[in-house]
């Protein structure tokens, strides 16, 4: 698969709608340019564009990478929008922006309706009905970026990059209380206990090392917006050292419950997105760095603090 990246910058000829302009920039029919829009292949200003019929002013930088050797077509989205959204997709992988509630995988009581299912179903609609062979998972309450393999193959090499802490994963977190120094990092032990919490213990056998990252966003007058980038990818990794450093993800369900809450945090869901994602193609070898914004539940919590 050789990728083709092309780029323009609107003037006061160009400007209009966006499809017309990644016609004429890719030489492409309207259905082919209907369906790489629809892929994730179209960007304006750095951002997914998410309709054809977007309009691109003046000084506005569309930029478009796509495979001139597939055949792009617009998918059917009989899916539940409620539950995903695609952030990057191509014929061997596909990154999606999941929204919080949702459940990764069913777990022993068989719940349906999981990313998995939702994705699956998706993939189902396409014309190579791809799989959907899971390579990470996101607790149900935490929203952002999961990636899939559409083969297994693809996503078994996708494992063994988050094996080998390859993947650059960021995360951002409201958490509780002032934060004091800018930056820091989490080196720590964690066990699971009763009804599967994790906590933070001494080093044994039976423990699994947990090494986060952080820097300081934004202090508040009692939150701070943080970011937290993953060395290692453990279950609850985030949830559990923050709260074991008195400062727990807002709307914490587990982990310092009564510290996690906040009077304006009032949805059900917890303060933490995964905003990043950075992985090595299996196939081309190409660096991809994926981005997913801010939910809003975070923004509009962001917008009303000092």
């Amino acid at each position: 698969m050789v990728m083709t990246t092309l780029s323009t910058t609107i003037d006061g000829n160009s400007a209009g709608r966006v499809d017309v302009v990644v016609r004429q920039l890719s030489e492409s029919s309207h259905s082919q340019v209907r369906g790489m829009v629809d892929h994730g292949c179209v960007s304006i200003n750095g951002a997914m564009c998410q309709s054809g019929a977007t309009t691109v002013a003046v000084g506005d930088l569309v930029s478009i990478r796509f495979d001139r050797t597939q055949r792009y077509r617009k998918k059917k989205k009989s899916w539940d929008d409620r539950t995903f959204t695609v952030s990057f997709e191509d014929d061997h992988l596909i990154v999606v922006d999941k929204s919080a509630g949702t459940l990764t995988v069913p777990t022993d009581n068989n719940e349906i309706n999981t990313l998995v299912d939702r994705v699956s179903i998706y993939l189902s609609h396409s014309r190579s009905k791809r799989e959907a062979c899971l390579v990470h998972r996101l607790g149900r309450d935490v929203s952002g970026l999961v990636i899939f393999g559409k083969q297994q193959r693809i996503a078994t090499q996708l494992i063994e990059q988050f094996k080998q802490r390859k993947p650059a994963r960021v995360y951002a977190a409201i958490v509780a209380g002032v934060v004091s120094n800018d930056k820091g990092s989490f080196h720590s032990h964690l066990a699971t206990g009763k009804n599967l919490e994790r906590y933070v213990t001494r080093p044994s056998p039976t423990t699994e090392l947990a090494i986060t990252h952080y820097r300081v966003l934004r202090r508040m007058s009692d939150t701070t917006l943080v970011e937290v980038t993953l060395e290692t990818g453990k279950r609850n990794q985030i949830r559990v050292q923050f709260a074991h450093a008195e400062h727990p993800v807002l709307g914490d369900p587990r982990y310092k419950t009564k510290m996690a809450s906040h009077p304006r945090w009032i949805r059900k869901r917890i303060a933490l997105h995964a905003v990043s994602l950075g992985f090595e193609h299996p196939v081309s070898g190409e660096a991809m760095q994926i981005e997913s914004p801010l939910p809003s539940a975070i923004e509009k919590f962001l917008a009303g603090s000092r």
